[in-house]
């Protein structure tokens, strides 16, 4: 997998008021835990959204601080819901050689045939545990659903896994299916379409 690389900066003050004043300067705090003691530090924010993009534990990141580099993955955050700016980050160090567990996103590709027979695509699982190198995390295991019919279903143990990677979700999980849209809906969508045939002839 591609590893982001971004500059951070090592904070010797913390609580409330520091990181208010972190984040009014466009950096975000945060907090890098290991085997070591945890190491409070600060990312430019721009920077950050900019080259990590998604708030994904599948990500693997270093920051650059000073001549030392930390090779980590996102293990929480924090975000403001109303201006959604982060507020804060955990990160945790992993060594390079040694297999770590972790999730990633599991992403659907294609247009089931089922859907234009007039089912449903049903998302059941949406990511996976998986156990692997660090090098090897990848990013999503994507799910191709174009030949998926009605009624049909796709399970863990169905799925293409790339190589070097373990799946730690039970294998028996359906990740995905296409179902017949219930009577309700069917309804719904048959009164919908005949009130838009009044609204034509009342128009005319």
């Amino acid at each position: 997998m591609n590893e982001k690389v971004i500059k951070g900066y090592k904070r010797e003050v913390f609580g409330t008021s520091e990181s208010r004043r972190i984040r009014r300067e466009g950096k975000i705090p945060a907090v890098v835990y290991g085997k070591a003691e945890p190491l409070h530090i600060s990312v430019d924010a721009k920077e950050f959204t900019t080259k990590i993009g998604s708030l994904s534990e599948s990500v693997l990141i270093t920051i650059k601080i000073g001549r030392k580099s930390h090779t980590v993955l996102i293990k929480d955050y924090q975000i403001d819901f109303l201006s959604d700016d982060l507020l804060h980050l955990d990160f945790y160090e992993i060594a390079k050689g040694e297999i770590l567990r972790t999730h990633v996103p599991v992403v659907l590709e294609g247009s089931p045939k089922g859907v234009l027979e007039g089912g449903l695509l049903e998302q059941l699982l949406h990511e996976l545990e998986i156990e692997c190198l660090p090098k090897d995390i990848p990013e999503s295991i994507v799910v191709s659903v174009g030949e998926l019919e009605l009624n049909e279903s796709i399970h863990v143990r169905g799925l293409t896994i790339p190589h070097g990677v373990k799946i730690l979700t039970n294998e028996d999980r359906t990740v995905v299916t296409v179902v017949p849209k219930k009577a309700e809906e069917v309804e719904e969508e048959v009164e919908e379409e005949e009130a838009e045939v009044e609204e034509e002839v009342e128009g005319e």
